[in-house]
């Protein structure tokens, strides 16, 4: 099977078959393939060929000779997903989730409650061990001024 070398216009991108067509040699060395005279003329009377109407490019950016068969894509239903966070597992969210927002102002309130009668009971204990005079003696701490005390650098 023998394949033909189709060449493309610069200037109207049709396909120019073998004996047609013109080729433009510029003195800077570069070439350009012609289908047709017409097209030539108007590449070197420097045409845009997107506003030549019967141009590929016209064609191409006013959306000319393509299949309005476009389906709209569907898109694709977004799936919850439930992971753990932290130590907390997922039923744990789901059994927090489900619960009652009284229920949950109770808890907090009794959270609150326990760690201040701990507070308390802290308080007490230290104040027995002072009284008793098992004072833990500070060490004083010596101040430095604070262009001392770096060593050399």
């Amino acid at each position: 099977r023998l394949t033909m070398k189709v060449e493309l216009c610069f200037f109207s991108q049709i396909k120019i078959h073998p004996g047609h067509g013109k080729r433009y040699s510029r003195a800077d060395g570069k070439s350009y393939y012609f289908l047709s005279r017409k097209a030539e003329s108007l590449f070197l009377q420097r045409k845009n060929p997107r506003k030549i109407a019967w141009t590929v490019y016209y064609r191409r950016k006013m959306k000319k000779g393509i299949e309005t068969e476009v389906t709209k894509r569907r898109a694709r239903k977004v799936v919850k997903l439930q992971r753990a966070i932290g130590d907390m597992s997922k039923e744990d969210m789901m059994k927090k989730r489900n619960e009652k927002s009284d229920f949950r102002k109770v808890q907090r309130e009794q959270a609150v409650r326990a760690a201040k009668d701990a507070a308390k009971a802290n308080k007490a204990k230290a104040k027995s061990n002072a009284k008793k005079g098992n004072k833990a003696v500070k060490q004083p701490q010596v101040k430095v001024p604070k262009n001392q005390g770096r060593g050399k650098r």
